[in-house]
């Protein structure tokens, strides 16, 4: 099988150490100090439950400091499970308990095998809004998507 060599590199790409003088080199960026991506917004959000623990430091603030409606995505199966965060850790502490248990106490998902979970964010509830305003809003995308009859949802209509 032929070796297939960097465009930019050429074979100096399997080489430990790269001689400036002998070869030009193609600068893509300099930096001074590291910077963490930005943060997609909150609509944008999708992750894959495997990879919230080694997200940037920000985005984890902006998701505990926010609540709402999320979507999980079974990567296997295709369906879909609309739940709520409210409690104080927001989307990041709902999420870290699907981490921590596979199944974040769900009987839908209590009842299938651990899968990494495509997460995002449907709706972000405003700062007043209390629990019982997001678990209508978590009824809402249930019967929108539905989810109680199509997918893991198998709780009550809110």
């Amino acid at each position: 099988m032929p070796i297939m060599f960097n465009s930019i590199w050429g074979t100096g790409m399997l080489a430990w150490v790269q001689y400036a003088d002998r070869n030009d080199k193609l600068v893509l960026e300099l930096r001074s100090e590291f910077k963490e991506p930005d943060f997609p917004g909150f609509l944008n959000f999708i992750q894959p439950l495997s990879k919230l623990n080694n997200m940037a430091a920000s985005w984890v603030v902006a998701l505990k400091s926010s609540r709402g409606v999320y979507l999980l995505t079974c990567p296997k199966t295709k369906e879909l499970y609309v739940g709520s965060a409210y409690g104080e850790s927001g989307f990041w502490g709902r999420w870290q308990n699907y981490i921590d248990t596979g199944h974040g106490g769900n009987v839908g998902l209590q009842s299938r095998e651990p899968s990494d979970y495509q997460v995002s964010i449907l709706e972000v509830a405003g700062s007043s809004a209390t629990t019982n305003d997001i678990l209508a809003m978590e009824g809402r995308w249930q019967s929108k998507l539905q989810s109680r009859d199509m997918g893991l949802n198998r709780n009550w209509a809110g």
